[in-house]
């Protein structure tokens, strides 16, 4: 049973975590576009980058794509929360029952993983070089939150025996 309150606290923390952040860039979004802005005007990267090329600079579309992850962390958000109380729902339940239960907060972690590795290391971080920028380099961050949410995905899916066995 221990096992199974740690996997649903686990997930819970993650809820909390893209809840926060979400909340933050929707009511600071002034702040948190300029990251977004930046990123995508590529105008803080190495002045000698040969990448510069790929810089966006219509200001709908850096709005539209700051929209698109308050929107992917929002829904990660909700899902956690929503796997989180369906497992609550079914703790007590044998464990095949317990581990089909588990599918909504897989879904909200994995989602959660994309935002961060694709959208921030992968597409930020490497598409636009923002790893390149000193003032403007969400790369380092964006590894601690894809790490610990793959790490808590990985303690999600191991298999939950029945309560007898715990």
């Amino acid at each position: 049973m221990v096992i199974r309150y740690s996997k649903i606290l686990l997930v819970c923390a993650i809820a909390l975590f893209a809840s926060l952040v979400a909340f933050g860039n929707i009511t600071d979004y002034g702040s948190n576009f300029a990251f977004v802005h930046h990123v995508f005007l590529m105008d803080t990267i190495f002045p000698t980058a040969t990448i510069k090329y790929r810089a966006i600079e219509s200001t709908v579309i850096h709005h539209l794509g700051y929209n698109v992850i308050i929107a992917l962390e929002t829904l990660t958000a909700i899902l956690c929360w929503a796997g989180a109380f369906r497992m609550v729902r079914r703790v007590k339940l044998d464990g095949k029952s317990f581990h089909r239960s588990k599918n909504m907060a897989i879904v909200g972690l994995t989602l959660g993983f994309l935002v961060w590795q694709v959208g921030f290391m992968s597409i930020g971080g490497e598409w636009f070089g923002m790893w390149m920028s000193k003032e403007w380099n969400g790369v380092p961050d964006a590894f601690r939150f894809f790490a610990t949410i793959g790490l808590v995905l990985i303690y999600l899916v191991h298999k939950d025996d029945d309560l007898e066995a715990q």
